[in-house]
């Protein structure tokens, strides 16, 4: 067992960029050969108003549609990515550049289709891996909504897979079943996080609310050499660990995270480590496991965020999207990296925490 021996605020990322990024969420992260991935969700373009809320300018909640034109925000992208190269330095990571169209513009990863709507439909970016020369990108698809107590609502299509490669940074969704969407609405949404292993398989981790309101965990797993393949996954069941085809007997592992989290190996704690926002708690904290599917431990709280505005906020404060990103830890995991999501500030904020045994 681990407490917490300090946390450093590390502040906002990716702010001094010279395309005019004025916001993002996701920063999930995936290593590649040549840097580290970063996977975001919707981006925006622009410029922001003075002491004014993001999601309400002029007093009005920006509501289901695509910010484009509206209120200084020139562009916005329902996903996009960069390339970094340097562990993180004292105020975080700095060496990294975005992935640009041939304009020099930040582009999707995974664009819209024809038929998409921008006001209606969004991808949002989920976790991914890279296997060989091929990177694979799981994906969310939403479609905003009207109505709801944020100023943005959805409701969740479902999940799938893109696949594409560092060389051009073109994805395209693969099919199952004619269709895009591998996970529909109703089933476990792969993959939030992906554990890769030195063996055979990859893990895949599924978040779903429940009719009870509660947004549970499960675990997917398929051979490496099968990933692209939707009949390839298997999901795990009762007694663990057991592993079935059928998605309908599927089991939840933990409870309690919104959509986003990470799951990595920590060598300094010999255990495997998730890391998730606790609800819409603004607690971050971390679970621990002798394997990929547990049993995991009761949530550890790493950290509490406690965030001030200017302005009267309109809505419940949004903290969300809190994961470890494992390959910029140091000393074998004793100190790890947690990016998390305040939905005003809409930048992936860092915080360095180093852990210690308590024991020691």
């Amino acid at each position: 067992m681990f407490t917490i021996a300090s946390v450093k605020d590390l502040g906002l990322q990716f702010r001094d960029n010279s395309h005019r990024m004025v916001g993002q969420d996701g920063a999930f992260t995936i290593p590649l050969r040549e840097g580290l991935l970063w996977f975001f969700g919707d981006t925006l373009i622009g410029s922001r108003q003075a002491d004014e809320s993001l999601w309400y300018p002029e007093g009005r909640a920006v509501g289901p549609d695509d910010m484009s034109g509206k209120a200084g925000i020139e562009r916005m992208i329902n996903n996009c990515g960069l390339i970094s190269r340097d562990p993180c330095g004292a105020d975080g990571v700095r060496d990294y550049r975005y992935i640009l169209d041939a304009q020099g513009r930040i582009r999707p990863l995974i664009p819209l289709a024809e038929d998409e709507d921008p006001d209606r439909v969004r991808i949002w970016c989920l976790h991914g891996v890279q296997a060989g020369e091929t990177i694979y990108l799981y994906f969310i698809k939403v479609e905003t909504v009207a109505e709801g107590i944020f100023p943005v609502n959805f409701k969740i299509i479902g999940s799938g897979l893109a696949v594409g490669d560092c060389f051009d940074w073109q994805f395209v969704r693969l099919l199952h079943q004619g269709s895009d969407i591998w996970w529909p609405g109703h089933q476990p949404h792969f993959a939030s996080a992906v554990l890769n292993t030195e063996q055979d398989y990859i893990y895949c981790y599924g978040v779903l609310q429940g009719d009870d309101k509660v947004q549970r965990c499960y675990l997917a797993r398929v051979r490496k050499e099968e990933i692209a393949r939707r009949d390839g996954y298997a999901y795990l069941c009762a007694p663990l660990p057991q592993w079935s085809p059928n998605i309908e007997d599927a089991m939840p592992i933990f409870s309690g995270m919104p959509n986003e989290q990470s799951v990595s190996f920590n060598v300094w704690l010999g255990k495997y480590l998730a890391v998730h926002s606790l609800d819409l708690s603004g607690k971050i904290v971390a679970r621990t496991a002798d394997h990929p599917w547990g049993p995991w431990s009761d949530a550890i709280e790493l950290y509490q965020v406690k965030k001030e505005h200017p302005f009267a906020q309109r809505y419940p404060q949004l903290i969300y999207a809190g994961k470890e990103h494992p390959a910029l830890a140091r000393e074998n995991g004793r100190i790890i990296y947690v990016t998390y999501i305040e939905f005003e500030e809409y930048y992936p904020h860092l915080l360095e925490i180093t852990l210690t045994r308590l024991s020691e």
